[in-house]
């Protein structure tokens, strides 16, 4: 049985993150942070539902002033969770929003480097040191602030929002990822400001498992043990955007490796409290799933004996516990054989759930892959309607990779693996990608959605030509 990484506590408010305390759950606000009635309204469902973190996105100064009305509303009605915003691309607001809130979170691909052109761009040896004195001093300031006002700083990398000066250096690669947390913890901790959880995600779960095992690595290197937060960032919907989440999460937990986790769905923000509740309460039993699940490798098939009452309880315990072997390729195979449901399951649905798992862990694709967003208060569409249209019009294409984005933060390059990109560019308006290129820009979203058909069977039909 693996026993958990000890880490450093990090205290956001009333909640203490790491150490010996419990794994914490939260989730992210899906309305305008503007709204301060939707807001504190989302933010009680999610708290309602077992969320013991709540984030909003805070784009401006204007967003991040209003947390402190959202703040005084939800501790009027006797909810002292500690809220926390979410900052991109301006680093003035990051300084605003840790007057106000418990928790900053802050994105290195974007806090003081600009905006990403996916160009690739020559750096000297004293031009990249020079950036870095930039960077320094810039969160040297952000730095007191938050010592100012006792503020935890979440420092979070998205595989999807590297600069271009890291994947310059370092490419699209774990070791970029890294670096680019890295870069920022060594001065936090010079800075002895030790309230600090760090995440790094993918939505591709390989990379994802792999970037925070090697963080993990790192920080051990440099006698760093900061707490982890654990999520696979834009993992769907519904069953797939479990089985995602449960595979790449899954993975870490079952290593020991976890603090605080979000599963990341495109749904109600409530909707994913009890999913991350339930991957917490499977870590023992899945562990020992594991190590059985390992024993069992012959002929490349993993073959998981494994009881469950009902299909969900199924699907979270089997992706949790082959998630790390699959991940790792031990295996590229697998044979359900569960025990004890209750209510009877054809051998077609059982195969499907290995075929998806499989999926999840980037081995096998039987269907078409939706990378889409969870949404957030930046997010510039219907994202549920939105998905189910194009699911409707996409979901016979096997094999295919969608990103359903809500904007431009993580659009373009956590679509990176994506074959094709639907992203919101502003309020009606959609651009459409093939693969990080922009091939049509402020499309009318009534018509984005026929438009990204066109696309991809245009591109069908012209393909044999390439070949």
């Amino acid at each position: 049985m693996s026993t958990r990484r000890i880490s450093s506590v990090c205290h956001v408010g009333g909640v203490a993150i790491g150490g010996d305390n419990p794994i914490r759950i939260q989730s992210m606000a899906t309305v305008d942070t503007n709204d301060t009635e939707g807001c504190v309204a989302q933010a009680k469902r999610i708290i309602d539902a077992g969320g013991e973190l709540v984030r909003f996105t805070t784009q401006g100064t204007r967003e991040a002033k209003n947390m402190a009305n959202i703040s005084a509303r939800l501790k009027e009605d006797g909810y002292m969770q500690p809220l926390v915003a979410d900052v991109h691309f301006n680093a003035n607001v990051a300084d605003v929003a840790a007057t106000v809130c418990e928790k900053v979170r802050i994105n290195p691909g974007n806090y003081v480097d600009p905006a990403r052109t996916f160009k690739h761009l020559e750096y000297t040896d004293e031009e990249y040191a020079a950036e870095l004195k930039r960077l320094d001093e810039r969160l040297v300031t952000f730095i007191n602030i938050c010592k100012e006002h006792h503020t935890a700083v979440r420092i979070g990398v998205n595989h999807g929002s590297l600069s271009d000066r890291i994947m310059s250096r370092y490419g699209d690669t774990p070791a970029g990822i890294v670096e680019s947390c890295m870069e920022f913890l060594r001065i936090f901790k010079r800075e002895q400001f030790a309230d600090v959880v760090i995440s790094i995600k993918a939505s591709n779960t390989v990379v994802m498992v792999q970037s925070v095992r090697l963080l993990v690595k790192q920080m051990d290197a440099e006698d760093m043990h900061y707490p982890l937060h654990l999520g696979v960032t834009e993992a769907g919907e519904g069953e797939d955007g479990r089985i995602k989440s449960a595979v790449g999460i899954g993975a870490l937990l079952t290593e020991g490796i976890g603090d605080t986790i979000r599963v990341s769905l495109s749904e109600a923000p409530e909707a994913e409290i009890p999913v991350a509740r339930k991957l917490v309460e499977l870590i023992p039993e899945c562990t020992a799933l594991r190590q059985k699940a390992e024993a069992s490798i012959k002929d490349d098939t993993i073959t998981l004996d494994i009881y469950a009452t009902d299909l969900d309880t199924l699907m979270l315990k089997a992706s949790m516990a082959v998630g790390a072997l699959l991940i790792d390729r031990k295996a590229t195979k697998l044979e359900l054989r569960p025990i004890g449901l209750v209510k009877a399951v054809s051998q077609s649905v059982i195969t499907s759930l290995a075929d998806a798992i499989l999926q999840a862990a980037r081995i096998k694709f039987t269907k078409t892959e939706y990378i889409s967003c969870p949404g957030c208060g930046r997010t510039l569409y219907n994202l549920q309607e939105t998905i189910a249209k194009v699911k409707a019009a996409t979901s016979h294409l096997v094999g295919l990779k969608i990103g359903i984005m809500g904007c431009i933060v993580n659009g373009p390059g956590e679509m990176a693996d994506a074959d094709y990109g639907y992203v919101g560019a502003g309020r009606g308006k959609i651009s459409l990608y093939r693969g990080k290129e922009c091939v049509e820009k402020n499309i009318p979203e009534a018509d984005a959605v026929e438009r990204l058909q066109q696309l991809i069977l245009a591109d069908l039909a012209n393909k044999p030509h390439h070949q």
